[in-house]
């Protein structure tokens, strides 16, 4: 099982309940896909590193990471030189989505590249584990209907903001209304 593990830049501090779920992922030996940013995924990877867990790919857009603690394997991603911002790293992230086959996610309820990533596990049918740094809640997500639910707890200036960036509400509204589409009659 490969799990896309990914998060916020603002969550830099696992606590012990994330770090539970780390372990848990060790324990089942789950080979653990995870990006190269600061923050969250840097957070994360050191946990891995202390361990001296293996079973990590590091995934980076263009030719350098930003950060491989462990000195793990990685898959450079080739990014087009004139994409700027979070554009550049969306290639990355959503390679990772569909080589994952579940997600687990730190989000601190205003990061649009984190929201960006539950967005292409749930397109792919896929669930998720998120961590909701704000209220230090898990939920399982497997629907747009439940990510809503977790979206109800957010600012809407935040959520203003994000959607500005990735265009979240359109992309929710359009999966939603498939889904509903597909029910047999």
């Amino acid at each position: 099982m490969k799990v896309f593990i990914g998060g916020s830049r603002r969550i830099s501090r696992l606590n012990t309940a994330v770090k539970k779920r780390l372990q848990n992922i060790i324990d089942q030996t789950f080979t653990v896909l995870i990006g190269d940013a600061n923050g969250a995924d840097k957070a994360i990877q050191k946990f891995f590193a202390e361990k001296g867990y293996n079973e990590v790919i590091v995934y980076c857009s263009g030719s350098k990471c930003r950060n491989n603690l462990g000195g793990w394997p990685t898959i450079n991603i080739d990014v087009k030189k004139k994409l700027k911002g979070i554009a550049f790293y969306m290639i990355k992230d959503k390679r990772m989505a569909d080589e994952a086959d579940y997600g687990f996610m730190l989000w601190d309820g205003k990061s649009a590249g984190t929201l960006n990533n539950i967005l292409n596990l749930l397109k792919q049918q896929k669930s998720l584990l998120l961590y909701f740094s704000p209220n230090k809640q898990f939920f399982t997500i497997s629907s747009f209907h439940q990510l809503n639910n977790v979206l109800s707890f957010c600012k809407d200036e935040d959520k203003f903001k994000i959607d500005k960036k990735i265009g979240f509400y359109r992309i929710i509204e359009e999966m939603s209304s498939a889904k509903q589409l597909t029910l047999p009659l």
